[in-house]
């Protein structure tokens, strides 16, 4: 019979603990079956599962772990485990594994209790949790914070549609977002990312703004919001706002554009990208004249837009081209990706309106960034507490790695 022993040291963080246990193991030349550690707040927990040669005797290294750890000052527990528990393990790392991913501006008990009571009445155990987020100041304005807490879980859920309504309900009832996700080689090897223009890389609707300069704005803010619900065709509410702009001063887009205002965490999202490599692109059924504009101040590698129609000056109610509708969107990912190698399952969208759900659909990572509850019910994933920059998270991104 095997000798198995899990050996748990815990106390003050400080150099050299791990080199100072695993050196006696050595001695005896233990094998180590597994290992873990995290530090919280300066304090060390270090977990070590090891296998006792039949040639060594475990009373002997076990004493001088025990007194080494006295000597560093560290808290130790020894475990016996048995070997038919132990191949049970083994056998189980071919279960499929999530990442549940909580974000909010901080995070409390009450959250963390919910998510976990959750994904514990499903059937997943928790194998690990990780703060993705930086520290947080008790200094901090309350709205100016970010925290995010990662998840892994073991297991597939008894029901998956009925667990993602669980964590919609619970995300809106907490004020928080909640991401699952399985964990497989696509989530860690995405590759492009697509977004939508207005209400999404801006906090505007662009359109509304070229509306209320044509002195149309209120008429076309409620086509544009019943479009948004998803409550009148794309195509054909397009055409009746864009109608409603004949005559405007082709000069306006410019001011308009000088003074867009940019989403919160936009800036961050799109430099890290480009600093991980990834690929970039605008697909809205805004203008191009903005999204050229948006291309310049930020970077993006792609932009796919409607084309304005202007004529001596003044607009005259008409696009040209094919309109960048919802199924357009889908068609132009599929094309992107097609062209930059790159699988469906590596590619990333993000957007708020209905016109966007087929674009959502088909990615990777389908997120509803802010948006109306039916896209928000029908997206995979929804972000709605954190800035644009909360994606980052859920690529499993740390505030560590951000660009300095």
């Amino acid at each position: 019979m095997k000798e198995i022993i899990l050996l748990t040291i815990s106390g003050d963080d400080k150099p050299g603990v791990t080199s100072a246990i695993t050196g006696i193991l050595a001695n005896y030349k233990i094998n180590v079956l597994d290992i873990g550690q995290a530090v919280i707040h300066n304090t060390l927990s270090l977990g070590i599962l090891i296998e006792v040669p039949k040639e060594a005797e475990s009373s002997p290294m076990l004493r001088d772990v025990l007194f080494k750890a006295h000597e560093l000052n560290m808290n130790i527990r020894f475990q016996p485990v048995d070997e038919d528990e132990y191949e049970g393990w083994v056998e189980g790392q071919g279960k499929s594994r999530h990442i549940i991913t909580l974000l909010a501006r901080k995070i409390t008990a009450d959250h963390i209790g919910r998510v976990t009571n959750i994904a514990a009445e499903h059937g997943l155990n928790i194998d690990n949790i990780s703060r993705l987020s930086g520290r947080i100041s008790l200094n901090e304005a309350a709205d100016q914070t970010k925290a995010c807490v990662e998840f892994s879980v073991r297991g597939a859920p008894h029901d998956g549609a009925a667990l993602r309504a669980e964590f919609l309900k619970a995300a809106s009832d907490l004020d928080v977002d909640i991401a699952f996700q399985e964990d497989n080689i696509y989530r860690r090897n995405r590759r492009l990312v697509v977004f939508d223009m207005d209400s999404t890389l801006i906090e505007a609707e662009v359109i509304d703004e070229l509306a209320k300069h044509a002195g149309v704005g209120d008429q076309v803010i409620e086509i544009t919001e019943a479009a948004m619900r998803g409550e009148i065709d794309f195509n054909e509410s397009f055409r009746r706002r864009v109608g409603l702009l004949k005559g405007l001063d082709a000069s306006v887009l410019q001011s308009i554009a000088e003074n867009l205002p940019m989403t919160e965490g936009v800036e961050e999202l799109v430099s890290n990208l480009k600093a991980l490599g990834f690929k970039t692109a605008i697909l809205s059924g805004g203008f191009t004249y903005f999204g050229h504009y948006l291309q310049e101040k930020l970077g993006f590698d792609y932009v796919y837009a409607n084309e304005l129609d202007i004529v001596d000056g003044k607009v005259t109610g008409e696009v040209t081209g094919t309109i960048v509708n919802g199924e357009r969107k889908a068609e132009l990912l599929r094309e992107i990706a097609e062209k930059e190698g790159v699988r469906l399952e590596q590619t990333i969208a993000v957007g708020d309106g209905a016109n966007d759900l087929p674009m959502l659909s088909i990615a990777g990572l389908g997120i509803a960034f802010r948006a109306k509850p039916l896209v928000r019910e029908s997206a995979k994933q929804a972000i709605s507490t954190l800035g644009l920059d909360g994606i980052l998270y859920l690529i499993g991104f740390r505030d560590r790695d951000a660009l300095k």
